[in-house]
């Protein structure tokens, strides 16, 4: 089983020097999106599955084109939930987001006032993740180590989130157990292409990491995180 996770391309978190929830993309966004769905438009892919939040939809707006796929929400694959800041001044999330940095690293784990907090949103992603791949024929097993057993090995499937999301189902899916700097852990820039493949074991199968956060589609001037 193959499993390619896509972050977001580029979103206007700003407007104006205000707050956008839920943002669009920029151009450069949507320009990142274009090259990343180019990239993926020769592979096939069993499903292709994206969040409910704008700035997901429109990332996997192109690959879904080339592919000649409808959209398909996977409500579990929303980002962390902010708190209600649209229309707030910038300002205010940058110093929430310094505080919520400089805190002490247990104290993380509370997250952002008003917001989802990072335990509540790791246990929401693991809770997802088991539940997706129970849908399609796979279980993990009772021991301790992070083995599965699958139904069909042979699926390959597209995810297209958010930079949390992502790490927060890579790390259950290699079998580490989350910290409240997941998002640092694991370094995703916008449209980055991350590869998790399932080997064979003697009782069952496990997940690699065969390509974390892949940005080769892109040229240098055209990253971002």
């Amino acid at each position: 089983m193959e499993i390619v996770l896509i972050r977001h391309g580029q979103p206007e978190w700003m407007r104006n020097d205000l707050n956008v929830v839920n943002p669009p993309l920029t151009d450069l966004g949507h320009h990142q999106a274009k090259r990343m769905a180019e990239v993926l438009a020769t592979e096939s892919f069993d499903e292709v599955l994206v969040s409910p939040l704008l700035r997901a939809r429109q990332t996997a707006e192109p690959l879904y084109s080339v592919l000649d796929r409808p959209e398909v929400i996977e409500p579990w694959l929303h980002e962390i939930g902010d708190p209600d800041w649209h229309g707030t001044p910038y300002s205010l999330a940058q110093e929430a987001y310094r505080e919520l940095l400089a805190r002490p690293s247990l104290e993380r784990w509370t997250g952002l006032e008003g917001g989802e907090s990072v335990r509540e949103f790791a246990d929401r992603i693991i809770a997802g993740v088991d539940g997706f791949m129970a849908q399609r024929g796979g279980v993990r097993t009772d021991g301790a180590l992070p083995v599965w057993h699958l139904d069909r090995p042979d699926q390959r499937i597209a995810l297209v989130a958010h930079a949390g999301t992502n790490s927060m189902a890579i790390g259950h899916l290699l079998g580490i157990d989350p910290v409240p700097w997941q998002w640092e852990r694991f370094q995703l820039n916008h449209t980055s292409i991350t590869r998790i493949q399932t080997f064979e074991l003697g009782d069952g199968h496990a997940f690699g990491l065969s390509s974390l956060g892949n940005s080769e589609h892109l040229a240098l001037d055209d990253r971002s995180r």
